[in-house]
């Protein structure tokens, strides 16, 4: 199989695309992983299979009108298996085996019918001290951008998922590429206070444009390089609470193309503005285990 990832917005051919079925039972508090899914499990509210199965087949469906090749993972009895951006990331041609939390490994099993078909040369994985899940990379290019927690409490956040040396680890393996990190915001508690990963706070789209919550980095340096980066005029800030529902964590077709919550009324309208063609999906029901549509993506080939 082919493998290429420059950037996130080029043309789409090829992607895994996670599953809902088999989910498993509604998490207990002490299993939740982010303070969003805590909350919805407190409230009564965590979302149910069938309707998290209808919400991913309709990406499918989008996916599958612009001749995009779709993979699932296989199906695991009773595991959530939504998420599969976590779990691996492709740079350039060479696909990278993540460093996940440990109880999450079969999620990987779960696709290595599909990393079988890559050329054994052109898959890594980072020694085991370097923690690293795709949600937190962005390739952008001649960049990569990389969400990391640099904080000394670092081993006390389940929610902090890369670590410095997974930054440094990339660095190594991609020596032709900038690397550039930022220092994320993290609570257990508070999913408004929470960007579990770089895409929870920013994503490029289309050429030269981005999506970004301020909020999401503590370090206000890095969040001005980024807004110096694409432009003050090219970038779209959300607020607190688009963060909390996700809205930088949209996903791009192509350079015009790009799928959307269809709650998200404003970026949408914003992005419509700029010329993009934008295929809404409903997405709500996933959205409360603070992931959303690049969450539920793994992209292997663009053009």
């Amino acid at each position: 199989m082919k493998l290429n990832i420059q950037n996130e917005t080029s043309r789409l051919k090829a992607v895994i695309l996670g599953t809902a079925k088999s989910n498993g039972p509604t998490p207990t508090i002490e299993e939740a992983y982010d303070p969003k899914s805590m909350e919805h499990i407190k409230a009564g509210t965590y979302p149910k299979e069938d309707d998290m199965v209808k919400e991913m087949e309709a990406v499918a469906e989008v996916l599958k009108k612009y001749d995009v090749k779709v993979y699932r993972p296989e199906i695991i009895e009773n595991c959530n298996q939504i998420f599969s951006r976590d779990i691996g990331f492709v740079i350039d041609d060479v696909f990278v085996k993540a460093n996940i939390l440990p109880d999450r490994e079969e999620e990987l099993d779960a696709i290595q019918y599909i990393i079988d078909q890559i050329d054994t040369d052109k898959v890594i994985r980072p020694p085991a001290e370097c923690h690293i899940e795709g949600g937190d990379v962005i390739v952008w290019n001649d960049h990569i951008f990389i969400g990391t927690y640099r904080e000394a409490d670092y081993a006390n956040y389940i929610v902090a998922r890369t670590n410095m040396e997974g930054v440094d680890w990339v660095a190594q393996q991609f020596p032709h590429k900038k690397i550039k990190s930022f220092n994320l915001r993290k609570s257990q508690i508070d999913p408004k206070e929470n960007a579990l990963h770089l895409d929870c706070c920013f994503q490029p789209v289309g050429k030269d444009k981005a999506i970004i919550h301020k909020n999401g980095f503590l370090v206000e340096s890095e969040y001005q390089w980024l807004i110096d980066f694409f432009g003050k005029d090219n970038v779209f800030e959300i607020t607190k609470e688009e963060m909390y529902h996700m809205n930088s964590n949209i996903f791009s077709i192509s350079e015009d193309v790009i799928i959307s919550e269809r709650n998200f009324t404003r970026l949408n309208t914003w992005l419509r503005e700029h010329g993009f063609t934008v295929e809404e999906v409903p997405y709500a029901e996933i959205a409360k285990q603070e992931g959303l549509l690049r969450c539920s993506t793994l992209p292997l080939l663009r053009d």
